[in-house]
């Protein structure tokens, strides 16, 4: 099975709110790989790794996340950042 990367860019009330603990969460449920992390501008950034169908889930919850978020946008992209073999969170960058 093939594997597809998205490059994830999460803009609104994203910090604060267990956004980071939620995707945590939502990638081991659907067997993905990858990082997520908060920027200082704001927003929250991930890479997100595993079989089409799942990443493009992802993609799509990511859109509300957590009950607390409120998302204004999502700017995703391919990615060849590299990933580890489970999914982490990385420092504040």
């Amino acid at each position: 099975m093939s594997e597809t990367a998205r490059h994830v860019v999460i803009h609104g009330r994203v910090q604060g709110v267990w956004f980071r603990g939620w995707m945590r969460q939502e990638a081991q449920s659907l067997g993905i790989r990858g990082w997520v992390r908060n920027r200082r501008d704001g927003t929250v950034e991930a890479v997100i790794v595993g079989p089409a169908e799942a990443v493009d889930r992802m993609v799509e919850n990511c859109r509300a996340g957590p009950p607390m978020a409120r998302v204004t946008d999502i700017i995703f992209s391919a990615s060849e950042f590299p990933v580890g073999e489970r999914f982490e969170t990385l420092p504040t960058q």
